[in-house]
């Protein structure tokens, strides 16, 4: 509570932008006390830091060390993506160690520390001072990113333009072929009219010329009985005419 109340008088002038709750998601099945994030005006991250928080009163320490909660500190700064852990701690009050001030256990988890509650505020300047000068190539790295999504994207949508222009493409020259295979189709059976026609028409000529050189004499060649009655008719007609003149 006494990093608490420290932190909120100087928040609005030191850390306009910066997040710092307790921490009610026990999801995993722990949690830390508090976490604390500072942001740029743009929202870009700069620092973030997992809290934990442990007193001599609290009947759950008795008698504990601190590395006893690095761990725990540990995965809970893990599971919630902050960079630091930091343990403010009030145990081990006759431990020269932890009383100096700033405590860096990295050496046994990584961008861990120990410290007693008078230097919280100092900590958190110091580590937000620190992450401001890589905020630059944050900054930097985070346009990269979004450029490199916006190129992941423009490639996507040309892939996808492509993929359907190749299948429209596809689809238009089969519908092609198959259309020219039908019109070669019909010019053969065309063709094929044409040569029949070709061919009736020079039998009606055959035919014609035949029937032009048609005579009796043709008919009658070879039959005597059709020779014999087409003279009785032709004397017939010989003999009317007689009558008449």
């Amino acid at each position: 509570q006494h990093c608490e109340i420290e932190f909120n008088r100087i928040r609005a002038t030191a850390f306009p932008y910066a997040y710092f709750e307790k921490d009610n998601d026990a999801s995993s099945g722990s949690k830390g006390d508090f976490i604390f994030r500072d942001m740029d005006a743009q929202g870009t991250e700069i620092v973030s830091i997992m809290f934990e928080m442990k007193n001599e009163n609290d009947t759950t320490v008795t008698r504990k060390k601190n590395e006893d909660f690095f761990k725990e500190l540990d995965k809970d700064r893990n599971e919630k993506g902050c960079e630091y852990a930091i343990l403010v701690s009030l145990l081990e009050p006759d431990n020269e160690l932890y009383n100096t001030g700033i405590v860096d256990v990295s050496h046994r988890y990584p961008k861990m520390y120990v410290i007693r509650p008078q230097f919280f505020i100092q900590m958190i300047t110091v580590l937000r001072n620190a992450a401001m000068n890589a905020l630059k190539y944050k900054t930097e790295l985070a346009e990269v990113k979004a450029q490199n999504i916006d190129i992941t994207n423009f490639e996507a949508e040309l892939e996808t333009f492509k993929s359907a222009f190749g299948r429209n493409w596809r689809l238009a020259s089969d519908g092609f072929e198959e259309a020219i295979k039908r019109i070669d189709e019909s010019i053969k059976d065309l063709v094929k009219v044409k040569e029949a026609l070709q061919k009736s028409a020079n039998n009606l000529r055959l035919a014609n010329n035949k029937a032009e050189d048609l005579t009796v004499k043709r008919l009658t060649r070879g039959n005597p009985t059709m020779a014999a009655k087409f003279a009785e008719l032709e004397h017939a007609g010989e003999g009317d005419l007689d009558a008449e003149g």
